[in-house]
């Protein structure tokens, strides 16, 4: 399968430090050459190399404003930790109003959809009829991570999906109705926190196609939305028109932005909320033992706080989530948009679950051939062992048995680790040093000759 990636290398800028490879939750970076590269079947599109990289080499590549010409209609669909980007002396509605100036023809709150998620995460957890625990479906970063490292953990998702998807759907249905303009003809555009979102519009694994029709990294359009702040509302045509309420998310819809607002949205149960990539990796090993079957519901985000520490984001995750929180502490207190009946229609007829199931990923095929790739496995591990087992990463493989895997593969050599090439020069050196001392037979006998002539 080819695989679709957002995180992207400029290569004139890296100079092959290996800062990048160590962050890694995958092992999808190695350094070789001078040069880092992207193993695509490994990469899940975290951003963890965008994050650690000094030299800006690795960046997420997405859409820009201009992707708003391809569609008669188009929707702006904000990220919950979109709002974070934002001041305390800002309010939603001003920023939603925004997205209008800068061309958008309608906004949609993806916190909006994230309720929705709740509602029917909450429901499932109610009826008990699940293997604890089950895990968000929010983050694609951790969802691709599973198919790599814990695919045996995948059948205990939810099996909803995700909040970006669902706002988008809502919104195209809603936009249908409202405008008379064919569905094909309305653009959702999401506004994103991380890379691992806009390959999921691209990509996705949970749908086979997404309703969602274009994606803006966060960091592009935070200063459009900047210099429209505050501005009356008008008309495409510049014209003064009655301000109209567009925020309609509550703030459990909200706190989605941040770690922990999955589980207090659902209210129901024993939960818990990781994030971190490593972190996240830490507990599904746990859990693959048998731990932690007395939770019902776990959140996974890979990015450190949640979604407002997406590489995406303008502010560090600190910062981002103290100004979502007051962001939503001074919007009030008001009523959830659409009533239980209303969601509970739209969840019956099948809009929101799963239409594809996640499979696993393979990330290793040694060989076709499995007599073949079963030997080249004994060889693996006997370079395995070999080598010093320090996981230094100098070599430009994240760990020693990744190195041995990349010399099973003939993108490595062994004198590529740096203690087995001090080991080797050694040995040549001694050689070299034996060799000097030896006198050649013919040298011998001049020597001979010389002292029997003297």
């Amino acid at each position: 399968m080819q695989y679709f990636h957002s995180v992207k290398l400029n290569f004139k800028r890296c100079i092959g430090c290996t800062n990048c490879i160590k962050p890694c939750p995958t092992e999808a970076i190695r350094v070789h050459d001078g040069k880092a590269m992207i193993m695509d079947e490994r990469c899940i599109d975290c951003g963890e190399c965008i994050i650690s990289c000094p030299h800006h080499a690795k960046y997420a590549h997405s859409d820009t404003l201009k992707k708003l010409a391809d569609y008669k209609y188009t929707i702006a669909l904000p990220d919950p930790s979109f709002f974070g980007q934002f001041k305390e002396c800002e309010n939603i509605e001003d920023i939603l109003h925004a997205f209008l100036h800068i061309g958008f023809d309608e906004v949609f709150e993806v916190s909006l959809a994230a309720e929705i998620v709740a509602f029917i995460v909450r429901q499932k957890l109610l009826k008990k009829e699940y293997k604890k625990p089950i895990f968000s479906t929010s983050c694609p970063a951790v969802l691709r991570l599973m198919q790599i490292k814990f695919p045996g953990l995948l059948e205990q998702t939810t099996q909803v999906l995700s909040p970006m998807e669902i706002a988008a759907r809502i919104a195209k249905d809603e936009a249908v109705k409202k405008t008379g303009i064919a569905y094909d003809e309305i653009g959702a555009i999401f506004i994103s926190p991380c890379p691992a979102k806009v390959t999921e519009m691209r990509q996705p694994i949970t749908t086979k196609h997404s309703a969602v029709n274009g994606a803006i990294g966060a960091n592009l359009i935070y200063r459009d939305i900047i210099r429209n702040l505050h501005k009356g509302a008008t008309d495409k045509e510049g014209k003064p028109i009655e301000r109209r309420r567009l925020h309609k998310a509550t703030k459990l819809g909200m706190s989605w932005g941040y770690l922990t607002g999955e589980p207090k949205s659902i209210g129901v149960g024993t939960t818990l909320a990781v994030s971190g990539s490593h972190n996240v990796i830490s507990l599904l090993e746990e859990i693959e033992r048998g731990e932690m079957q007395d939770v019902d519901f776990i959140e996974l985000k890979a990015c450190n706080a949640g979604c407002v520490g997406g590489p995406l984001n303008i502010p560090n995750s600190f910062v981002g989530r103290v100004h979502l929180r007051g962001l939503i502490s001074r919007s009030g207190e008001q009523p959830s948009y659409y009533s239980e009946e209303e969601i509970r229609g739209m969840y019956e007829k099948g809009h929101f679950e799963f239409t594809e199931p996640i499979l696993p990923r393979p990330i290793m095929t040694l060989d076709e051939d499995v007599a073949k790739a079963l030997v080249k496995m004994e060889r693996l591990d006997q370079i395995t062992k070999e080598l010093p087992g320090l996981d230094c990463g100098a070599c430009g493989s994240p760990t020693c048995r990744a190195l041995a895997e990349d010399i099973i593969r003939g993108m490595a050599f062994e004198t590529d680790c740096v203690i087995k090439l001090r080991d080797r020069i050694k040995i040549l050196a001694q050689e070299i040093l034996y060799l000097a001392r030896i006198v050649p037979p013919s040298m011998a006998a001049e020597s001979s000759e010389k002292k029997d002539n003297i």
